[in-house]
């Protein structure tokens, strides 16, 4: 027999894979609105920013309750607090939506100078990562969480390489400056939505395991640290003794 805590514990996987399904579309809705310069799309995208926020409250306020009123332990302590965190970040993924949107609207047309960016390609990047974030923690699968953790790099790498052409093609023409620093903000926007996936995809990985993915990495980064210093170490012995020699001889 089912308890009031499993209940509303349903209650809260139900609404934030409610949250994951409209904060996915905002995204892909916002990016085609771009591809396609459907103005209408993108209006779309600004107006359901409330049903979006609307759900953020309903959430959080399912999470205090089971904190206030149970006592959560193992992994449905670890659910529920990562849920808070989930929802955090998918609230945020549908504001930078609303921002992309909202930048498109004031450009109103697709400059021809995008072509020469990565802006097609990150878009692509992310609607992957939001996705598999989403399918990571609605399957409970910390690989496809840990494959979206992957991804972010190369994201970050396009971001990189979109602000060195943005600003030379500034420079070529002035007339290029305002779309061209939209799309600059669109850039940074969508790593920023990579960087939410990611952190996502982080909270799956502490359901399931029982570990903080980022501490994981933090460990291995310490061990490869410690690892050089120790070869520095031993080069500095090494050349310490080779000049004592050196100095007898």
């Amino acid at each position: 027999m089912e308890t009031h805590f499993d209940i509303q514990l349903a209650k809260l996987k139900t609404r934030l894979f409610k949250m994951c399904s409209l904060v996915d579309e905002q995204v892909q809705f916002a990016l085609r609105a771009i591809e396609e310069e459907d103005m209408s799309l993108a209006e779309m995208v600004v107006e359901r920013d409330k049903k979006v926020d609307k759900y953020d409250v309903k959430i959080e306020k399912i999470c205090q309750k089971l904190f206030a009123l149970n006592q959560p332990v193992a992994m449905d302590l670890r659910l529920i607090m990562s849920a808070m965190t989930i929802n955090t970040n998918l609230e945020r993924i549908g504001d930078i939506a609303v921002n992309i949107a909202e930048n498109f609207i004031r450009l109103r047309t697709k400059p021809a100078f995008l072509e020469k960016t990565k802006i097609n390609q990150m878009s692509m990047i992310v609607k992957e990562m939001l996705r598999n974030a989403i399918d990571s923690f609605i399957q409970n699968d910390p690989k496809l969480a840990e494959k979206v953790i992957r991804s972010d790099d190369e994201l970050d790498a396009l971001n990189a390489e979109n602000h060195k052409v943005l600003i030379e093609i500034m420079k070529e023409d002035k007339e290029n400056i305002e779309p061209a620093v939209t799309f600059l903000v669109t850039s940074r926007e969508l790593e920023r939505i990579g960087d939410h996936a990611t952190n996502i995809a982080e909270d799956v990985f502490f359901i399931v395991e029982a570990e903080l993915i980022k501490h994981k990495y933090e460990k291995f980064l310490f061990s490869e640290v410690e690892n050089v210093e120790k070869e520095i170490d031993e080069e500095i012995d090494e050349d310490e003794k080779r000049n004592g020699d050196v100095q007898k001889n």
